[in-house]
């Protein structure tokens, strides 16, 4: 399996009373792949995963692929701080179908680069479904390098990365890695457009919750290096990508989400969006209709 193009981390609506709103996760989900998204992440940090119970994650999980039905993979967060209970969770996630496991860099811990060595190769050894290394350092607190990367490439059963360091030096010494069998992808919306302009593979994202055709039409652009094309429309998304890290992940692309529809808020510690960010909200949602309608349009 090689994870390419415009994959969605999937937030989790819940209803005014802080439930599932298992109605407007269908509607998401089915939307997404309406408007071309090709792959999809239930229950990774923008899910929400550390707040859901074990009911709750199935659930999400199963109905993700049911609705799916095999038309594009569906990957499920499995990264704990525990190296132990992340194996546990990716061998459930395997009996439930997911196509792939999200696995971040243990948070909190602190491991060192060896230590990630030994923890992602114990979790692929034992886990019975490819892993997606996911590299997130501003969350976890401690940064994979390349050169770990590189240890873990050749590992087969992992078979790609998510990097979300922004840097233009990080993204180069990870493409070099790039491999039949070991694909690369942005996890920075900001600077998705250009890591596959470079040559990435594609990008997991969190603004196409509410942009999904417009972002599928980046990544089109990007990977077919239509370098004028794609810039041009990346300026256009800029605004969405600002706004995305205006509050903590996920409350921002949340708050549009509710605008659109789906959904009604977050569960604690993550709060709603602050009063003084409402009229950014507003901009956010009008001009994320605007650029999906631009879209379907271009389709018709």
């Amino acid at each position: 399996m090689r994870l390419s193009g415009s994959i969605t981390a999937l937030a989790t609506p819940f209803t005014a009373s802080g439930d599932l709103d298992r109605p407007a996760w269908k509607r998401l989900v089915t939307s997404q792949l309406d408007a071309g998204t090709q792959g999809l992440v239930v229950a990774g940090s923008t899910g929400e995963a550390a707040m859901l119970d074990e009911a709750e994650y199935d659930w999400l999980v199963t109905s993700a692929l049911e609705l799916v039905a095999g038309r594009v993979p569906v990957l499920a967060g499995t990264g704990q701080s525990s190296t132990a209970r992340t194996v546990a969770l990716t061998r459930h996630v395997a009996t439930l179908g997911v196509d792939a496991a999200l696995v971040v860099v243990p948070p909190y811990v602190r491991p060192t680069q060896a230590g990630l060595v030994a923890h992602f190769r114990a979790v692929a050894d034992d886990a019975g479904v490819p892993v997606l290394l996911y590299n997130v350092p501003g969350r976890t607190g401690t940064d994979m390098a390349p050169e770990t990367v590189a240890a873990l490439a050749t590992h087969p059963r992992i078979v790609g990365i998510k990097e979300a360091h922004d840097g233009v030096e990080r993204m180069q010494a990870l493409l070099a890695l790039r491999a039949p069998g070991f694909a690369v992808l942005s996890g920075d919306d900001a600077t998705a457009g250009r890591a596959m302009l470079a040559g990435a593979d594609g990008t997991i994202s969190v603004v196409s919750n509410i942009v999904p055709a417009a972002f599928r039409r980046l990544c089109d652009l990007a990977r077919d290096g239509r370098t004028d094309e794609a810039q041009a429309w990346d300026a256009r998304l800029a605004p969405i990508h600002a706004f995305s890290g205006i509050e903590p992940n996920p409350i921002p692309v949340k708050a549009v989400l509710a605008r659109q529809g789906f959904g009604h808020g977050l569960r604690l510690p993550l709060t709603t969006l602050a009063d003084a960010h409402r009229a950014q909200a507003d901009d956010a949602a009008r001009l994320a209709a605007d650029l999906e309608a631009s879209c379907r349009a271009r389709a018709a």
